[in-house]
């Protein structure tokens, strides 16, 4: 039987994959976006869409009231396309606040409609120095200054609102996202992932899975994702048909 999703920042790379993974297994979908032009792209999608900013706590609490949803798909970020080299020092700020004051609205959202799980996503690359491979127990660079002391900062953060709320929380790491949307097709970074395959994780986490994070990225000496694989029966390999 299918659940009711929330599904926050449903225009994004990861949001647009996620969408026809969750209709395909029989899901309803209500999918927030910033963009009233988005809306009718999500329409299309066949998700009911919602123009809503998630820094607008009553509007948000509002549209998540009248969706009723059963689970929270936390999806949402602010980084410019391609995440453009001389755009990213400010969007790191930008980013940090949505992790932050944003999931604060979401979670007290998700508890005012009564959900009972909610998926978020996070990233694999905020541990702090220490022997490799990361595994999800190992702490996070909380001690971090700088452009990264302000990202790890808003993931700790994030991660603290969804773990420590009155539901189920599922905080996703995700390593270097790739793939259509993303503004590369080619795997880079420490802990790459393809964005198909990291929108499926958060598909088997509807259902699967103790709260808790899981690192999601393909096999690298950086982060072991073999809790997502064992847990989640993830596969790095997963890919859209064409």
């Amino acid at each position: 039987m299918g659940h009711r999703i929330f599904l926050a920042g449903a225009s994004g790379a990861i949001g647009q994959r996620l969408i026809p993974q969750l209709l395909a297994a029989g899901h309803q979908v209500t999918g927030t976006t910033r963009n009233a032009d988005k809306a009718a792209i999500l329409r299309a999608l066949g998700v009911g869409p919602v123009v809503v900013d998630v820094f607008d706590a009553e509007a948000l609490s509002r549209a998540m009231l009248a969706a009723k949803p059963d689970i929270v798909v936390h999806q949402l970020t602010d980084l410019p396309p391609g995440l453009d080299p001389s755009r990213m020092g400010e969007a790191v700020v930008r980013n940090a606040r949505i992790r932050d004051e944003g999931t604060r609205n979401l979670v007290a959202a998700a508890v005012a409609s009564g959900v009972r799980r909610m998926v978020a996503q996070s990233i694999a690359w905020a541990y702090a120095p220490g022997p490799e491979p990361h595994d999800e127990a190992d702490p996070l660079d909380g001690g971090a200054s700088g452009n990264r002391g302000i990202s790890v900062g808003g993931v700790i953060a994030l991660e603290k609102a969804v773990l420590n709320a009155p539901f189920a929380g599922v905080v996703l790491r995700y390593g270097q996202l790739y793939g259509p949307g993303t503004g590369t097709d080619t795997a880079a970074g420490a802990s790459p992932v393809h964005v198909d395959a990291a929108a499926y994780a958060a598909l088997l986490a509807l259902d699967k899975g103790a709260p808790g994070a899981f690192n999601v990225a393909e096999p690298n000496p950086a982060v072991s994702t073999q809790k997502a694989v064992d847990e989640l029966g993830w596969r790095p390999d997963f890919r859209l048909p064409a």
